[in-house]
């Protein structure tokens, strides 16, 4: 259930603001004690697969298959029709200009289907340091082009569920229009997005504001013009369309038009009023504009709401709502037609939480309503659809909820709903937590069930606010936004399960016991309820605490080394401390209310604390704590800190702000006193994991600017030297909430993102420490092998493929390196999930260290993208060393 999301460290982050890409560094300016991308990085995400709302889905109308979703802190994505997989495309976005990483609004261009446009940005109130964007790209977001605006846009604002607020002419299409939020009004390009200019004579820029009471700026901002639509019919190829119609967040004049391509506008006469119009979708073949209406702004919010039709030749207006208004309780927001069936129209009551959403379906243009459930008689229900959510277990949230409601839930927060233009079954549509479709829609008008399941691979969308990886057990733990948190056993794979016994709707922080890791705590938001929960299996089952008195959110939690004690610094309350697991808590001395604390990994009596500038001891099990001397440190609040494992009072601090102490600091006593590392200029947070081969000091890493440069970086050798293991394409915005390494896999490490979810980088180098070529013995398998080679996306000019490669033989390999060579001079440009030489048209992909072993029966995969030219024939012979494998 997504809440408002904001970063920790938002108001201490530098307002800088980049055009285009960032900027190569002179060579001079790179310090000697850091290697710019040194190392080979292949980065994936944890699978989770959604996990936040999606509040936009867009589909091409000139080629099939092409459809785009955005998200309201995630970026943008494209979806790949033979793997049924979303691919993201702004992970290019960098530290300075993170609010891009907000997505208001997508546009594909049905002239030039390679033609994408995003209008990017976060927040419109101070939460955001950068203006908003237009993005534009003409390689279906392989690569973007960037133009400021004079404005903010708020992808994460309220409203941010109507739309589309981008709108290409569909037969001009050098002319695009953006309507913009806080009272900006309705802007044009006419040169395909490059520049753009206020339209002038445009009457409204909007009035509506969620509470005019609200002093942040987020929920008292003007939600202005709210979306773009152009009657086609209206145009010919190359001649700007003729009638255009904008919605307004103005209760009272909700819609204009324009019969002159934008020259003159005016209100549309006759329409109804007392109302926000959250979409506007148009019907050329019968004429009709229809409008979903509701009371409030969404996503979350609406009481009431219409949907209305409007006759473009006559100028009538018909209400066209499925159930009276006095039995609605919620808004309607998505909306869509049926290209392919004109008059058939769906819309959603987004705004019905409970006891579900709802979708409406007409196949007389409104005329007549079907429901996609109804009640037999209270609260027994009946679905015109089956549900089958098995790829993403957790969607049931773990939850037996009693009738009418329902686990899966159909959904909530429905502002995105879409039937395929080409494909009358195939329907998608966002919610708070996913992306639902089906593929045999039509089935709803025969009074067959539709089969509806999560289409949502490749997306991921949570907000992460801590991780650890324990040295046995799960890899991966989580402390996530929205959605809890999860247990990662495989990476590859959806957990089967949320945290529950407590659902926090947000996890703050979690810990694990450094010598007995089957001890894990976690703290969270609850609406009401227990904020801690402990487990004693790992983070597999778990059981709630006992609050103190006072508290009112998560804070941050430290587990004792042997997991005989925990100290927490929740909200609401000061620094609490117990023995076993939380039954009763007393407060801890010396040590001020909402402290970070942490503890030592080797003693289990020792915990730390920090807050505005001062760190604090305590050697008595968290019973009291003692002010540091050291001095030099952070001021403010926006700090992480971890002590090593396996070294008693060995401590690392990151944090700071641009207007006083930012970098990395080391502490060898305790806390007692710290040395700030000359070479790290900023740093945000800081980690440990599994030290490289013949180095005595376990590898550290850490989201910082180094060298001037913003990255991900991992030092071998005690922060001596660093490498930069990110680069530009894979910088995922904000990264400063939590790092780890992992303490088994030399060169995983796993980074928290503000929207991308957890994402994970598995290295090339074999162990050897940043001073090594990262080069293993080319492996020799033995055994028969089968190579299966598909080309899942192709553009002008480039193209996607996969490859699994399987052992079709009766022993296990140890490694191993696939060949081939293409017969058009095809060039991989980027590889991912194997290591790859190409020399010429012949190709080398050589397993990393993580999928080095195959066992027979088993097969590995990995992919890459490449350019073309001319053909793009596929490769028709595969060699496993010197043998041939089977081709399929």
């Amino acid at each position: 259930m997504r809440r408002t999301r904001t970063l920790t460290a938002v108001l201490t982050l530098a307002a800088g603001l980049l055009a285009g890409t960032p900027p190569v560094l002179a060579a001079d300016s790179v310090s000697k004690d850091v290697s710019i991308a040194a190392d080979t990085y292949t980065w994936k995400n944890a699978r989770i697969d959604g996990g936040g709302f999606v509040p936009g889905i867009v589909f091409n109308r000139k080629e099939k298959n092409l459809a785009y979703a955005r998200t309201d802190i995630g970026g943008a994505y494209r979806w790949q029709e033979p793997t049924k997989t979303w691919t993201p495309l702004l992970d290019s976005v960098g530290w300075d200009d993170w609010g891009h990483t907000g997505v208001v609004s997508l546009a594909s261009d049905s002239v030039d289907p390679d033609r994408v446009y995003a209008a990017v940005g976060t927040y419109t109130n101070s939460w955001d340091p950068t203006n908003g964007a237009v993005l534009r790209s003409s390689d279906r977001g392989a690569s973007w082009q960037k133009t400021d605006l004079p404005f903010k846009l708020g992808g994460n604002m309220p409203g941010r569920g109507m739309g589309e607020r981008l709108a290409v002419d569909p037969n001009k299409n050098s002319v695009l229009y953006l309507g913009a939020p806080s009272g900006k009004g309705l802007w044009r390009s006419t040169d395909s997005g490059v520049t753009w200019s206020q339209v002038a004579n445009f009457p409204n820029v909007g009035n509506y504001v969620q509470d005019p009471s609200d002093t942040s700026g987020y929920a008292g901002d003007n939600q202005g013009i709210v979306w773009v639509t152009f009657d086609e019919s209206t145009g010919t190829s190359l001649n700007a369309t003729k009638t255009i119609y904008v919605g307004v967040a103005d209760k009272d004049n909700a819609v204009y038009r324009s019969t002159d391509a934008g020259a003159t506008w005016s209100r549309l006469a006759g329409q109804p009023t007392g109302y926000l119009a959250h979409k506007g979708v148009l019907d050329t073949v019968n004429g009709y504009l229809y409008i979903a209406y509701s009371d409030k702004g969404g996503p979350y919010d609406g009481g009431k709401g219409r949907l209305w039709r409007y006759a473009t030749a006559t100028g009538t207006w018909a209400d066209i709502s499925p159930v009276a208004e006095a039995d609605t309780y919620y808004g309607f927001s998505g909306l869509t037609v049926d290209r392919q069936k004109p008059g058939t129209v769906m819309a959603t009551a987004y705004s019905s939480w409970w006891p579900d959403t709802q979708i409406f379906r007409s196949a007389d243009s409104g005329g007549t309503w079907t429901k996609a459930w109804d009640y037999t008689s209270y609260p027994n229900r009946e679905n015109r659809y089956t549900m089958d959510v098995s790829s993403s277990p957790w969607l049931t949230w773990g939850a037996n909820p009693s009738p009418p409601e329902q686990t899966p839930k159909l959904g909530w927060m429905t502002e995105a709903l879409e039937i395929d233009p080409f494909n009358s079954n195939r329907m998608m549509y966002g919610t708070g937590a996913t992306i639902y479709g089906t593929e045999n829609l039509t089935n709803w008008d025969s009074g067959s069930k539709f089969a509806i399941k999560p289409m949502v691979q490749g997306l991921e969308e949570t907000a992460v606010n801590d991780l650890a990886s324990p040295p046995s057990g799960a890899p991966l733990l989580s402390a996530l936004g929205d959605i809890g948190g999860f247990r990662h056993t495989d990476l590859t794979k959806v957990p089967s399960m949320m945290f529950t016994q407590p659902n926090f709707t947000t996890t703050t922080s979690l810990d694990f016991a450094e010598t007995n890791p089957n001890a894990v705590v976690r703290v969270g938001n609850l609406d009401s309820g227990p904020h801690i929960a402990f487990s004693t299996d790992n983070g597999a089952n778990w059981f709630a605490g006992t609050d103190p008195s006072g508290v009112s959110g998560g804070g941050t939690v430290a587990a004792a080394a042997d997991g005989g004690r925990f100290v927490w610094s929740p909200a609401g309350t000061g620094v609490q401390y117990t023995t076993g697991f939380g039954s009763s808590w007393s407060a801890s001395s010396g040590i001020p209310s909402g402290a970070i604390v942490e503890s030592d990994r080797v003693d289990p009596k020792v915990f730390y604390g920090f807050k505005s500038g001062k760190f604090y001891v305590s050697t008595d099990g968290g019973a009291t704590f003692t002010a540091s001397s050291a001095t030099g440190l952070p001021s403010g609040d926006s700090v992480r800190f971890k002590a090593l494992p396996g070294a008693k009072g060995d401590v690392w601090l990151a944090g700071g702000a641009t207007d006083g102490a930012y970098g990395l600091w080391h502490s060898t006593d305790g806390g007692a006193s710290f040395t700030k590392l000359p070479n790290v200029e900023q740093a945000d947070t800081i980690g440990f994991g599994k030290a490289a081969s013949g180095a005595s000091y376990q590898t550290l890493y850490t989201s910082a600017k180094i060298g001037g440069v913003r990255g991900i970086f991992r030092s071998t050798d005690k922060g001596a030297t660093w490498t930069r293991i990110n680069d530009d394409a894979h910088q995922w915005g904000w990264t400063g909430a939590a790092i780890t390494g992992d303490p088994r896999v030399y060169g995983r490490v796993y980074v928290a993102t503000n929207g991308r979810g957890v994402i994970y980088g598995d290295t090339s180098d074999s162990g050897g420490g940043d001073g090594g070529d990262g080069t293993d013995p080319t492996p020799t398998p033995t055994g028969a092998c089968a190579v299966t080679y598909k080309i899942t996306n192709q553009w002008s000019g480039g193209f996607q493929a996969d490859v699994q490669l399987s052992n079709t033989g009766s022993s296990a390999w140890s490694g191993w390196s696939l060949g081939w060579s293409f017969a058009d001079g095809q060039r991989i440009t980027q590889l991912w999930n194997a290591d790859h030489r190409q020399s010429g048209s012949a190709v080398t992909a050589k397993n990393v260290g993580w999928n080095g072993n195959v066992a027979a029966g088993s097969s590995v995969s990995f992919g890459f993208t490449g350019n073309w030219s001319g053909t793009n024939t596929k490769p028709t012979a595969f060699k496993l060393g010197d043998q041939s494998c089977t081709v399929s």
